[in-house]
């Protein structure tokens, strides 16, 4: 925590209050104890109080549960990443002690169960703020019952809401928002569990504390989700109202809201048997007339593969979504990694181009969402958004959208024609659009799709000048599309020693190591890369002003010991100097790993310039 003030003594005999600018709070326990709840409940509180909020959580891929952890950042300044380490450990059981003390900052407090810690190191209490709370027992106390102590995640929600002099209305009015539409027991119940840990004194705690109010002045509402609600909002902002899917973590939240929210638009989204008749049946439906969605993570992508080849040569519009997980097979299903880059920009046998945006944040996610849909209408093209699971769950705060700017409608237009041509040669840089089925052709000239290389009517062809013509027209859009883009923007002075690029959820980190390292006096920039495929211009200028280049990843070095995404950008610019920071541990990058890592690199940069 960033002590900004601190007062005397508090009224009543409480512990004196401290302001501070941030809070970093890990909660560890099992994944059935609820502890997700906590954190969503603190992110949500600091997303009404127009704080920021950043979280970050791993749960076990078992159906039986296991150790889980959710950690939130708020602050009232900008917050880029999660945190590395922890001002505060709320820790359920001993393992939850013994395996997470060490993410605890120096002199953090730990605010533990002490019917369930019993075991400490000497050399720990010096090192931490020890809080005993028999959490269990007194959940228990307070609400009875055959739950026993099932509440005990809102009795520590009740405590943190104390130590952190907490808006109390707000977040009882958040757990009642919690229950809606059940027995109104369950609510007051939880409300009983909040009020016992938020009276519980607390004997051992030195001071409390109290977040500073947020100076930024936001204009707007904020609204707080994750990653998947952003993208699947944003989905239905852009007009789409038809999806498919099959079931697969950490994609199937997607999944669900759009089942639950595109009946209120006429929409519908179908579960189907499998990945392929899911990617099939949308391809199908953006044939009717208006793009449609499909999605998964690694696994059901590799099955999607087919069948994204045959809308790339149909030239068909679509949106697939991959929310990327460790891999490869099964992998590690709820654990974060950015290794499906390969796969989604280049899985398939022969050319089949496709465009890949990967979004930054939960913000981005929303607008990238609706982006996506544009260009796959614009361009006739499958576009894969390219998410992660580290995004995916993490929930942040953000400008309410103005939704009567962004909501489109995109029903088919089915005004008649004299005559067309879906894959005209002639057409400006190869931009041809489909006509929705039903169109009138006055010609009477009617054209077909097909996987099959085909002529301007879609006819099925084996001409080889025609292949020629065909693959050209497809490429050939996609580069008109890579002249469009928006030019990457470096973070900080646009040149210096080093320049560290990022992709995907790596932004808020590497910004925050770039911080870092200008505060020590390093001349280091970033510059970020939302659009994977095609790349933008303007990249190897951006290059040029640097010695060294370091691509922060989380993918394996590979064979040449540089991850997925340096390796695209070695290749297109074929400049040694880009080099890779990678791991592949299932969890976000920390601030201090990337500082370490560029650290090692240009140690070993310079010493292979003088052998």
């Amino acid at each position: 925590m960033s002590a900004v003030a601190e007062s005397g003594q508090a009224a009543g005999g409480q512990p004196p209050i401290t302001r501070v600018s941030e809070a970093i709070i890990r909660i560890a326990g099992n994944s059935q104890d609820g502890i997700q709840a906590i954190g969503g409940f603190l992110a949500r509180l600091a997303g009404r109080s127009e704080q920021e909020v950043m979280t970050f959580m791993t749960i076990p891929s078992t159906i039986s549960g296991g150790p889980s952890i959710f950690q939130v950042r708020i602050g009232s300044g900008e917050v880029q990443s999660a945190g590395d380490e922890a001002d505060m450990l709320l820790a359920f059981y001993q393992h939850s002690y013994d395996n997470h003390l060490s993410s605890l900052k120096l002199g953090g407090i730990v605010l533990y169960d002490s019917d369930h810690v019993t075991e400490f190191k000497p050399e720990n209490l010096d090192k931490y703020r020890h809080v005993a709370v028999p959490i269990s027992s007194k959940t228990v106390e307070a609400i009875g019952g055959s739950g026993r102590d099932k509440g005990k995640n809102v009795f520590s929600l009740g405590l943190l809401a104390r130590i952190y002099d907490l808006d109390v209305p707000k977040l009882k009015k958040l757990v009642a928002e919690r229950f809606t539409g059940k027995d109104p027991k369950i609510a007051e119940t939880a409300i009983t569990a909040f009020d016992a840990g938020y009276s519980f004194q607390l004997q051992d705690l030195l001071k409390s504390y109290q977040l500073e109010h947020s100076q930024k002045k936001i204009g707007r509402s904020q609204v707080v989700m994750n990653g998947n609600e952003a993208i699947a909002y944003g989905l239905v902002a852009a007009g789409v109202r038809f999806g498919a899917g099959y079931p697969i973590t950490p994609w199937s939240d997607i999944m669900e809201i759009l089942r639950r929210e595109l009946p209120k638009y006429g929409g519908s989204f179908q579960q189907c048997e499998d990945e392929i008749a899911s990617i099939s049946m949308a391809i199908g439906a953006s044939w009717g007339g208006r793009v449609a969605v499909t999605g998964s993570s690694g696994p059901g992508i590799s099955l999607k593969t087919e069948a994204l080849g045959w809308a790339c040569m149909a030239e068909m519009p679509l949106v697939v979504v991959d929310i990327q997980r460790g891999g490869p097979s099964t992998g590690m299903p709820t654990n974060i990694e950015q290794s499906d880059l390969n796969i989604a920009c280049f899985g398939g046998h022969g050319d089949s181009p496709r465009v890949v945006i990967a979004p930054s944040n939960v913000e981005d996610c929303f607008y990238s969402a609706i982006e996506a849909v544009n260009i796959a209408r614009k361009f006739s093209t499958p576009v894969v958004l390219l998410s992660d699971q580290g995004i995916a769950t993490r929930i942040e705060a953000f400008p309410e959208p103005d939704l009567k700017s962004v909501c489109q409608d995109i029903t088919p237009d089915l005004t008649p024609v004299a005559d067309h041509k879906p894959y005209d040669l002639a057409a400006v840089d190869g931009i041809t659009r489909h006509l929705a089925p039903g169109t009138r052709v006055g010609s009477g000239k009617y054209p077909v799709v097909t996987g099959l290389e085909h002529d301007e009517l879609g006819h099925p062809t084996g001409s080889p000048k025609l292949h020629l013509q065909m693959t050209a027209k497809r490429r050939n859009k996609l580069k008109k599309l890579g002249q469009e883009l928006p030019k990457p923007v470096v973070y900080g002075p646009a040149e210096g020693q080093m320049l560290l690029v990022s992709w995907g959820s790596a932004q808020g980190p590497v910004r925050e190591a770039v911080d870092k390292f200008r505060s020590l006096g390093d001349a280091v920039s970033a510059v970020h890369v939302k659009y994977i495929n095609p790349l933008p211009e303007g990249l190897a200028e951006i290059f040029q002003g640097f010695r060294h280049v370091f691509v922060v990843e989380l993918t394996d070095e590979g064979l040449y010991g540089y991850g997925q995404f340096a390796a695209v950008l070695r290749a297109r610019y074929c400049d040694p100097k880009i080099k890779g920071i990678t791991k592949v541990d299932g969890l976000t990058w920390k601030v201090k790993e990337i500082v370490d890592r560029v650290r090692s690199g240009i140690a070993t940069a310079n010493q292979a310039a003088q052998a």
